[in-house]
């Protein structure tokens, strides 16, 4: 299910909000914008892989509604609240009670290349349709063929394909699916079809991105300060904010001595990146290191915003891969285990996803993911318990993680689990359990000997259907196991 996103027009002038903004003491506006970013507006359309494995998980909810693609089957998730921070935080929890009926995208409006819904598609010369960003970097790296066809591009020309466009439009109007705005002569237009005239925002906005380069560091504590607050409200101004190329200078401040500095552009790129079309812009601009290290050693809170921001551009996921490779993985293992309530949020939510992708599952095991996880699956609290679980689930396939969970003695605490969790617990207890005994002999004889049988039979009748699965499946394999 994909929510339509609100629009949320202010009948003040951007000039107005900004010097509102400018009129508040710097300690006032800290205190003013240290509420959690609102993550309401994050892109979650399905994507189809072509049947190349499972589409990625995006069950996680930052705001009171869910948002979400379909999951792997061997991947549960479930509602959790913090009633601590639920009112402040704006209900930013991890993973979403039910998993939503997927829309299915017609493949013609899907990009060849990224997989994903064309916003602005266009033709090339063996008349294949490609998503523009996408076709245009393929031949920016050199390639002078088609990735479909193989065929050799007689031109480089690409031709607006406006039939298939409407298309689309109408497509994403009937499924109640909001169009991304774009900037054209000074006025966006809305999801509606109108446009609205945007030159004086443009203006205050360029005004504003050219304080960042301040040489008086209150100007630019300000400045930053003021595109914090104006990134979080709407697409409209992350689109304006972003084209008055704010992005690169924002990333420069991200390695700044000045905390708040520090805070306020860590939060501006976390708001920034909810636009889809930021994504790119953001990695372009080489933020991955930054963020990590503002993850490694900023404030707590900022610690918390790096880790979602992390997350929020994993959501694309050739950013995966990257993110991965850049030392995030055993940073954000450190906020799961030593950050606040949010952080550890944050972190899971954030591991969860970079995990789909098979090569950061060694990462992750080799940063101490396992026994982190196991803290927590123990903790008193039970605060983070489905977070970890359904974590643990998405490792359990892997060689490196079987190894580790057995080795951490989890096994019988998944068992005690099977006995005394709540549903959702007891789905994704069997099916960590199931993963861990294929082919293994050993784990299979280590839950018969501790008793495993009768939680699973009684899973088996009375649980969750992917419960009831995963509970007969084990114990046809207990069955052959005694037949040996």
């Amino acid at each position: 299910m994909i929510s339509k996103m609100p629009s949320s027009e202010s009948s003040q002038s951007l000039a107005q909000e900004i010097s509102q903004v400018h009129g508040k003491s710097v300690n006032g506006l800290h205190k003013q914008l240290s509420d959690p970013e609102k993550l309401t507006e994050l892109n979650s359309i399905p994507k189809n892989n072509g049947g190349k494995g499972c589409s990625t998980f995006r069950a996680f909810s930052l705001l009171e509604r869910s948002r979400s693609i379909p999951a792997s089957t061997d991947v549960s998730s479930s509602n959790v609240n913090d009633p601590e921070s639920q009112e402040n935080s704006e209900g930013r929890s991890l993973f979403g009670g039910k998993k939503p009926e997927a829309i299915v995208i017609p493949e013609d409006f899907l990009c060849p290349i990224s997989l994903e819904l064309m916003r602005d598609p266009v033709i090339v010369a063996t008349g294949q349709t490609y998503e523009r960003s996408y076709i245009q970097r393929w031949i920016d790296c050199g390639n002078i063929t088609c990735p479909k066809t193989q065929q050799k591009l007689q031109h480089l020309t690409l031709t607006p394909n406006y039939v298939l466009r409407s298309l689309i439009t109408q497509w994403c109007i009937d499924h109640n699916i909001e169009q991304p705005t774009g900037l054209t002569n000074g006025k966006i237009k809305k999801s509606d079809g109108s446009f609205r005239d945007v030159t004086g925002d443009i203006e205050a906005i360029e005004a504003l991105v050219r304080k960042l380069s301040s040489r008086s560091i209150e100007e630019r504590r300000a400045a930053v300060a003021v595109i914090r607050s104006l990134s979080k409200r709407s697409t409209d101004k992350r689109i304006l904010i972003a084209e008055a190329g704010a992005i690169p200078v924002l990333v420069n401040l991200l390695t700044s001595e000045d905390v708040l500095m520090q805070d306020n552009a860590v939060t501006s790129i976390l708001n920034l990146s909810i636009y889809e079309n930021n994504k790119g812009l953001i990695m372009l601009a080489g933020a991955i290191p930054s963020i990590v290290q503002v993850l490694r050693a900023g404030t707590m809170e900022a610690r918390e915003n790096a880790a979602a921001t992390l997350f929020s551009l994993s959501l694309a996921d050739e950013n995966k891969m990257i993110i991965g490779a850049s030392g995030a993985i055993p940073a954000l293992v450190e906020l799961l285990r030593n950050g606040s309530p949010r952080g550890k949020k944050d972190a899971a939510t954030s591991l969860f996803n970079l995990c789909i992708y098979q090569g950061n599952k060694s990462r992750a095991i080799r940063a101490g993911i396992i026994t982190a996880l196991l803290e927590m699956i123990t903790d008193s609290s039970k605060s983070m318990v489905d977070e970890s679980l359904t974590i643990m689930s998405v490792l359990a396939s892997h060689q490196q993680a079987k190894v580790a969970i057995v080795k951490a003695s989890t096994i019988p605490v998944l068992i005690d689990l099977l006995r005394t969790g709540l549903p959702r617990n007891k789905e994704n207890a069997a099916a960590i359990l199931l993963a861990l005994c294929k082919r293994d002999t050993d784990n299979l004889a280590c839950i018969c000997r501790l008793g495993a049988v009768v939680p699973l039979s009684d899973l088996s009748r009375s649980g969750t259907e992917r419960a009831k699965r995963k509970a007969t499946s084990l114990l046809e394999h207990l069955g052959k196991l005694q037949q040996i």
